[in-house]
């Protein structure tokens, strides 16, 4: 009740890309997504083409520039296929943006309503790390396919073959790369802007390997639906994986977005199936005792998790299995994280050093460690 930002959760992952068509038909391919509404000149958007898909209640937009010139175009030229919105749904858009404002934020769009004959929808938008940005969005009076402006779209592809017929259901949490420097202070935003609270915080070496290191803290909302990993580099010696990003994006963005699933051996085995490559996790991992003491009983017998090299940790609050894909564009940018939790709210602690050791063979096959 006393919250002073509330949130209701993600409202969509909006990103920009080279071609917006293309990005739709891999993301209803190798992620089992459904297109639900389009945007385009067709219906009135002459510079830019948009395609919305759905899995669950996570929602990605696909935005690219029809034209040369316009900021959009700017965008991917210079950063690549990236993400540049991350949406909340707020019970409240003029009172959560004049509190942001209040507060120090930095206001992109002003609080206004789009409407059709589906209803109507209240949006505004702040600034955060890089041009990256939160639009705040209330949509409870809105009965359309995703925004006034946006038709009806048929699927793409048949959904996958699951006993839901997705991949995924949600949008677990977003991570965030800036620069050396800058996290406590981005931090320092979440908390005293929207009132997000520290929810966990890696440094030193619990996020380090023999050559790299970053460190990490994870702000949240009260109800811990909406989670931002916030990560900066830290002094080693050699490049990581923070410093390649923000080298190839050209300044801070988002790095990764997990997305949870409940049943994370289907997941893995459809996108491999329609060529997602994940990191690799070499048999060591698996065959440690440590490990398996540790992690105790799981869902999924061991073997199997050797055989799609899913990760898997154990805390207090019981278990997660995770896997994380290469980048899904040319640039050694964004990627996505699987995850299924059993009880456990962490982040895979226990897997940092594996997975930093996983990315730092990429690196080194690509010339960037």
């Amino acid at each position: 009740m006393s919250d002073v930002f509330p949130v209701n959760g993600m409202d969509a992952v909006v990103f920009a890309v080279g071609n917006a068509r293309q990005a739709a038909h891999y993301y209803s391919t190798a992620f089992g997504m459904k297109l639900v509404a389009y945007r385009g000149p067709e219906n009135g958007s002459k510079d830019t083409a948009s395609y919305v898909l759905t899995s669950g209640s996570a929602v990605f937009e696909f935005r690219a520039s029809i034209r040369p010139g316009t900021d959009l175009a700017r965008h991917v030229a210079e950063h690549g296929d990236g993400v540049i919105d991350l949406a909340l749904d707020v019970p409240d858009v003029e009172a959560a943006y004049r509190h942001a404002l209040s507060r120090g934020a930095r206001g992109l769009e002003e609080p206004h309503t789009l409407e059709d004959d589906n209803g109507k929808v209240v949006m505004a938008a702040i600034a955060t790390y890089g041009e990256t940005r939160h639009t705040l969005v209330d949509r409870s009076n809105y009965t359309g396919a995703y925004l006034p402006g946006y038709a009806p779209a048929e699927p793409l592809v048949a959904p996958p073959a699951t006993r839901t017929g997705r991949l995924f259901q949600a949008v677990d949490h977003c991570v965030g790369n800036v620069e050396l420097g800058k996290m406590d202070e981005w931090v320092e935003f979440y908390r005293n802007v929207m009132g997000f609270t520290n929810m966990a915080e890696f440094i030193g070496d619990d996020i380090a390997t023999d050559y790299s290191a970053l460190m990490s803290k994870v702000v949240a909302d009260g109800t811990r639906k909406v989670k931002f990993p916030l990560n900066e580099p830290a002094i080693s010696r050699r490049k990581s994986q923070i410093d390649e990003y923000l080298e190839f994006y050209g300044g801070p963005g988002v790095q990764h977005i997990a997305l949870a699933t409940n049943d994370i051996i289907t997941t893995v085995d459809h996108m491999r199936a329609a060529g997602v490559q994940f990191l690799d996790t070499p048999d060591s991992y698996y065959d440690d005792p440590e490990l398996r003491a540790r992690i105790g009983q799981v869902r999924v017998p061991i073997e199997e998790l050797k055989e799609r090299r899913i990760l898997v940790d154990r805390d207090e609050d019981g278990y997660l299995l995770q896997i994380f894909t290469q980048p899904v564009q040319d640039r050694p940018t964004v990627f996505f994280e699987l995850i299924e939790r059993h009880g456990s709210l962490g982040f895979g602690k226990g897997n940092f050093k594996a997975l930093f050791e996983a990315i730092e063979r990429e690196q080194e096959r690509r010339g960037n460690l």
